[in-house]
């Protein structure tokens, strides 16, 4: 009689074990799929880059800034590229495609046209890009959605002016002057003009 009752008190506490542990489960699970999602990043505007691809409004303070500077590489093989990032992180490849704040990728635009999208801050570009004259290499700051990341309805943006010359078909591409513009402050749109060390006003 007595291992009856100790055999229902216990087979008792384990059905509310089970049922406990399956509640907190199920309770769980339903606020994943029926609770609120992380809030969004900034918000989305009608506005859309060249490809079509929307801009994501954040407020200034909130922003991420990007600097660019640009040199002849030693070899005159071309130029090298360099970001200065605040309040930014570059994602590694296979990030998942989600806005998420102060991080994604740059994209580089020479004379408005994609060469490269940037996961590190350095990159080399190859002087067969860079016809003779005076071009703008452009620096955008991407979501990882793909989203364009933006304050007052323009792109996060740098522009430096960089210029290919040369009296020879040989040395129409080697660089000659460079211009580089500050990451200081959010840059929207020109490069500027050089100062005489060759930084961009």
């Amino acid at each position: 009689m007595s291992w009856t009752r100790r055999s229902r008190a216990a087979l008792a506490v384990c059905v509310l074990l089970l049922a406990g542990a399956a509640g907190c489960g199920t309770g769980d699970a339903g606020e994943r799929r029926n609770g609120e999602s992380p809030p969004a990043v900034g918000r989305l505007l009608d506005d859309t880059d060249e490809a079509g691809r929307p801009y994501r409004e954040v407020p200034k303070e909130d922003a991420p800034e990007v600097g660019i500077e640009v040199q002849p590489d030693a070899s005159g093989a071309g130029w090298d590229v360099r970001l200065t990032l605040r309040d930014f992180r570059l994602s590694p490849a296979g990030t998942a495609p989600k806005a998420s704040p102060g991080r994604g990728i740059a994209r580089l635009f020479l004379d408005g046209r994609p060469v490269a999208d940037l996961r590190a801050p350095e990159h080399h570009l190859d002087a067969g890009l860079v016809k003779r004259g005076t071009h703008q290499l452009t620096a955008r700051l991407y979501a990882d959605d793909g989203t364009v990341w933006a304050v007052d309805g323009e792109p996060v943006e740098c522009t430096a002016d960089i210029t290919a010359s040369g009296s020879e078909p040989s040395a129409l591409n080697v660089p000659t002057a460079t211009m580089s513009a500050p990451g200081t402050e959010v840059r929207t749109g020109g490069g500027g003009s050089p100062d005489p060390g060759g930084k961009a006003s």
